[in-house]
């Protein structure tokens, strides 16, 4: 069973949604928030598995909540579900830690599969996201060497494919048997050959070069 915490400050919206969720047999709904303050108070005492989190919310917006869960309780995914598709919000969730970014327009069925994903590890992104997402990649400065996936160590890719499936350095360093320090120093060299700033776009890279032609994905 995946359980669910939905922040929203529309409590007609997450009413609907929650009744909505409820139908899947994997899904179960274990609290709602009004805002980034509660969501975050309830991540403690709840322990959802997945939070679906609206950007725009009084008193801690949903960025702001995202960026201290995922601080606080990085083992949680968090998928924004909002009606606002800026490239600020998106790009800005997505760096605080989100592992997906859909709209609300989106049917509840898929909203349930997007859960299931982010559950397995895997980012979501709705198809009006992921060209901006995409766009942002592209626009790193020139400063990138566009690499390709023989350019690096198979213990880099191992390491590139668990970023893009949304893990921290802990859960790659246990999965792969190293130290976080060891993870750490193969980040940096990731970085420096992929000519990015941060873990997200080396995440943004992995996903567009190297899971897409996985399977399942």
């Amino acid at each position: 069973m995946i359980r669910l915490l939905l922040a929203d400050d529309q409590p007609l919206f997450r009413q609907g949604l929650a009744s909505l969720l409820s139908l899947e047999e994997d899904l179960e709904v274990v609290g709602e928030a009004n805002d980034g303050n509660e969501a975050i108070a309830l991540c403690k005492q709840l322990q959802p598995d997945v939070i679906l989190m609206d950007v725009r919310m009084p008193i801690c917006d949903g960025v702001q909540a995202t960026r201290d869960i995922h601080k606080r309780f990085p083992w949680m995914r968090i998928l924004v579900l909002t009606t606002f598709d800026e490239d600020e919000y998106v790009l800005h969730s997505l760096q605080a830690g989100a592992l997906g970014y859909l709209l609300k327009t989106t049917p509840s069925v898929e909203v349930a599969t997007a859960i299931r994903n982010l559950h397995r590890g895997y980012s979501q992104l709705g198809p009006t996201i992921a060209p901006k997402v995409f766009a942002q990649l592209n626009s790193i400065p020139s400063t990138q060497k566009n690499p390709s996936q023989n350019d690096f160590s198979d213990r880099e890719i191992e390491i590139l494919i668990l970023l893009a499936q949304g893990k921290n350095n802990r859960e790659i360093a246990s999965l792969l048997h190293l130290t976080e320090g060891t993870v750490k120093n193969h980040l940096t060299n990731i970085f420096c050959q992929l000519g990015v700033r941060d873990r997200t776009q080396a995440a943004l890279w992995a996903q567009k070069t190297l899971l897409s032609s996985l399977p399942n994905f």
